[in-house]
């Protein structure tokens, strides 16, 4: 599945001042959510992996994720935050950016493929770069969905 596919602009936002990892992934489930009864549900399957083991894959970057009934399809939200928050990291290093995904409970190996492409994409050092360096929400989404180079000021 494309990263278009997966994330919608609407879910590309900055967070300031996001208090706790918990609190992250309750703007994330909202983020995800289709209807805002699915919220909680989306949280508390975020949460419920969180607590098997961290999300964060190192460099600043977490992944949250999670299976969840009555998701028709999986989707994605970004935000990015400032200040970072501590998710636990191996690396010990505090998260700034996050990519929150849900997926439908029986999609066990397409959830798999895009928890595999996500890491080797935030994996570049000069993606994670572009993405802290973005003005705004908009620039954020071009670069995520477009791969758009920023524009010097």
């Amino acid at each position: 599945m494309a990263l278009q596919e997966l994330l919608d602009a609407r879910r590309v936002v900055m967070v300031d001042a996001p208090g706790s990892r918990s609190a992250v992934i309750e703007a994330a489930a909202r983020l995800l959510a289709g209807a805002p009864a699915d919220a909680a549900a989306i949280a508390e399957g975020l949460a419920r992996r969180e607590r098997l083991a961290s999300t964060a894959i190192g460099h600043g970057v977490a992944i949250p994720h999670a299976r969840v009934d009555g998701i028709g399809q999986a989707r994605g939200a970004f935000l990015r935050l400032s200040p970072a928050v501590d998710f636990g990291a191996a690396d010990g290093r505090p998260v700034d950016l996050v990519f929150a995904m849900v997926v439908p409970r029986g999609s066990l190996q397409g959830h798999l493929e895009l928890l595999a492409e996500l890491a080797e994409r935030f994996s570049a050092s000069h993606f994670r770069e572009q993405l802290r360096q973005a003005r705004d929400s908009g620039e954020l989404a071009g670069l995520l969905l477009h791969g758009a180079q920023r524009i010097p000021a």
